[in-house]
């Protein structure tokens, strides 16, 4: 059984979910301890705990520990189950999060599957379904993944209440290697707000266009039903010829519309001003895929402490080393 100190690195639930995911493929059992040490409150949280127990369907595994608060957890994977599987975080927590957990294993059943979780869709701390769907997936697709994802209703932090359906594929998954960004081929932002003054969207987006300098028609406000609020975000999307990027902020409460606005725009200009085609929560979540490929390497703009936890736990469960070098136009990450 393999061991593993969840405090390492960055020290949060990024550890336990690639862990879940890569124990089910290569089909080793593990011992996590000292879960979230350096989160407050630390061990499993409700939105782990989905993690845990969607990674424990999928493939009949034993699982100890397994309750909110726990500083331990023991995931024995039995085997991969392809079906049609529904889960509930039962809280605004991240349902893109659990999909990820679920997503990679799943990729190499001998059947289709169709996943579907409620929870939380566009949440702090957690990539929001549109990045996903506009940064992430076009990318896995590129490896030969074949997926379908679905957002069937908006869910906001604290009433949660969202829901997104994935239809996965079984693919056999190619390497990647993603050095240059290509041409920028359009450039637009994106504002939300359900059960909200509709001004807070309006201020947003004045703010992104008087910073990036875009145009009225690269601006888009959306006004979603009440009943899926409150709730407010505004994304800014990238697409450039080889990769795309997507840049949020999320609306809370006691935040002016104006900061929120501002701290996603100095992220997207931070991007456009560099070279590296890889944003740091993109580089996260390519490289699990890129080992379960074979292999593969990109360029990112910076190196973060999930994406070192990230390699160390490809490093534990396969035979895959995961190389970083500093470079002119970023940092070089290459899983050899």
């Amino acid at each position: 059984m393999l061991l593993i100190d969840g405090s390492e690195g960055e020290g949060g639930g990024q550890i336990v979910r690639s862990s879940l995911s890569l124990a089910i493929h290569t089909q080793q059992a593990f011992r996590i301890a000292r879960i979230r040490a350096n989160r407050r409150p630390p061990g499993l949280r409700r939105q782990h705990l989905a993690a845990v127990r969607a990674a424990a369907e999928i493939c009949d595994a034993q699982i100890e520990g397994d309750e909110v608060g726990s500083h331990e957890l023991i995931f024995r994977p039995g085997k991969l189950k392809p079906a049609h599987h529904t889960f509930s975080i039962g809280t605004a927590g991240s349902t893109t999060l659990v999909l990820q957990t679920v997503l990679t294993p799943l990729l190499f059943a001998d059947q289709p599957s169709t996943v579907r979780i409620s929870g939380g869709t566009h949440n702090r701390a957690s990539p929001p379904f549109h990045f996903l769907e506009r940064a992430f997936l076009p990318l896995l697709a590129r490896m030969g993944a074949r997926v379908e994802l679905e957002l069937l209703a908006y869910g906001f932090y604290p009433r949660g209440g969202g829901e997104i359906r994935a239809r996965i594929a079984p693919s056999a998954l190619r390497p990647i290697h993603l050095h240059e960004r290509g041409a920028l081929r359009r450039a637009h932002a994106d504002a939300y707000v359900a059960a909200l003054p509709m001004h807070i969207a309006e201020r947003e987006l004045a703010v992104v266009g008087r910073m990036l300098e875009w145009s009225p028609e690269q601006l888009s406000l959306h006004a979603l039903p009440n009943d899926v609020g409150p709730g407010n975000v505004v994304m800014l999307t990238l697409d450039h010829a080889n990769v795309t990027e997507v840049f949020t902020g999320f609306g809370e409460r006691g935040e002016r519309a104006e900061a929120v606005a501002r701290a996603a725009a100095l992220e997207a200009r931070a991007y456009l001003n560099a070279s590296a085609p890889v944003g740091p929560y993109l580089a996260d979540q390519l490289l699990l895929p890129l080992a379960l490929a074979g292999g593969g390497s990109f360029v990112t703009t910076q190196v973060t402490a999930h994406l070192r936890s990230n390699a160390l736990v490809v490093e534990t469960f396969t035979d895959r080393r995961i190389r970083i070098e500093p470079q002119a136009s970023g940092h070089l990450v290459v899983c050899e």
